[in-house]
């Protein structure tokens, strides 16, 4: 059977965190659509056409230049409407399949178990998995109104499998303004019957940053544990204030540096940048721009830990020591952890800020300056 496919991938995915739509976020060192492509075109897809938002077309060409049956069109402000796009641009097929761009657990088993239910007769076919928990109805205050029995519910996943005439019926019959959440329910109202194959667990959709590490886990992909370490130092000038892991601390002098010259900070993107292996501070914002002068320390920081998740890597923990005779930094210690906890999206338990003297010896003793070390744990593909 000569089969098509088109890849939704025109959502945003905001519950996903970070700067690019969750389909462009890597997967064990791969982008997450590309799972998908690299699955249609080896099980034999005549073409696959990802019906996705213009503003990412880049993106998306970047993330699926592998396979050359792939094309790209612009998608529409809807599921609905992006699929009908997709329609348009695909040939001839005897069937069509129709897939989420977030759903990066397809293999070639999956195909050709819908395919071979399509040659039975049937004009659709999903898969599906039957609900294991207990269904309770709520209000919007989260009370319990109502039980809900689950016999005969499923949770219904993709690749959704059509043969192309049935789809293609369906989508004519439909009103142009019509938003469906998905594809069988098209076929479903046009008097079409769809049949469910057993689902798949790793063709769970992604929806939340911590979904990639589970599914990274479940495709049985390798991540590591690495460990950066960094040091600052900064010597004392004339100001009232000083900065250190983003909190303004009173004193009798200042500190000298290019940006805001915050130490503990400085350190903290050393370390993260280390466990990357993406070099320093420096290599990522010369002292020697200007446009740096007076930057506060939060765009560093920040920058390290989008660097981060675009590698497809979690920050895991951090711990920050500040070398100083004066400030003391205890009174500001939890401060410190919060501002560091909230830039980098962390929870408090897994930020550490302490400090401690040279008992009076050396440059930071004689209080000429202070210095700071910076641990990053990072949990990354291997």
């Amino acid at each position: 059977m000569r089969f098509a496919a088109i890849i939704v991938a025109g959502g945003r995915g905001a519950r996903a965190g970070g700067d690019i739509p969750k389909q462009y976020k890597l997967l064990a060192g791969k982008p997450v659509i590309a799972w998908s492509a690299s699955a249609l075109a080896g099980a034999g897809a005549s073409e696959i056409v990802i019906a996705g938002a213009p503003e990412h077309a880049d993106l998306c060409r970047a993330a699926t230049a592998g396979p050359s049956t792939v094309r790209i069109v612009e998608g529409g402000p809807t599921r609905t409407a992006s699929v009908r796009a997709g329609l348009a641009a695909i040939g001839d097929a005897d069937a069509i399949l129709v897939h989420d761009a977030a759903r990066p657990g397809l293999d070639a088993e999956m195909i050709g178990a819908l395919l071979a239910k399509l040659e039975t007769g049937a004009s659709a076919v999903a898969p599906a998995l039957a609900l294991p928990d207990t269904l309770r109805r709520t209000d919007a205050g989260g009370r319990i109104v109502e039980d809900v029995a689950r016999d005969g519910l499923m949770r219904i996943q993709t690749p959704q499998a059509f043969r192309a005439d049935a789809l293609r019926a369906a989508y004519a019959a439909l009103a142009p303004d019509a938003s469906l959440t998905d594809d069988i329910a098209a076929v479903r109202a046009n008097g079409g019957e769809a049949l469910l194959i057993p689902g798949d667990a790793k063709l769970m959709k992604i929806t939340y940053p911590e979904d990639i590490v589970m599914l990274e886990r479940m495709l049985g992909a390798e991540r590591i544990i690495c460990v950066g370490n960094g040091v600052d130092a900064h010597r004392f000038g004339d100001g009232a204030f000083v900065t250190l892991c983003g909190v303004r601390i009173p004193h009798s002098k200042g500190l000298i540096g290019h940006s805001d010259a915050d130490a503990g900070w400085h350190a903290l993107v050393d370390a993260i940048l280390g466990a990357l292996g993406e070099g320093d501070i420096g290599a990522h914002f010369p002292p020697s721009d200007p446009q740096w002068k007076g930057t506060d320390s939060e765009r560093f920081l920040r920058h390290a830990a989008k660097i981060a998740t675009d590698a497809g890597a979690r920050i895991v923990h951090v711990d920050v020591t500040l070398l100083c005779e004066r400030p003391k930094i205890g009174p500001h210690r939890e401060a410190m952890r919060a501002r560091t906890a909230e830039v980098l999206g962390l929870a408090l338990s897994r930020v550490s800020v302490k400090a401690t003297t040279t008992e009076r010896m050396g440059f930071l003793g004689r209080e000429e300056g202070l210095a700071a070390q910076a641990t990053a744990t990072v949990e990354r593909p291997a």
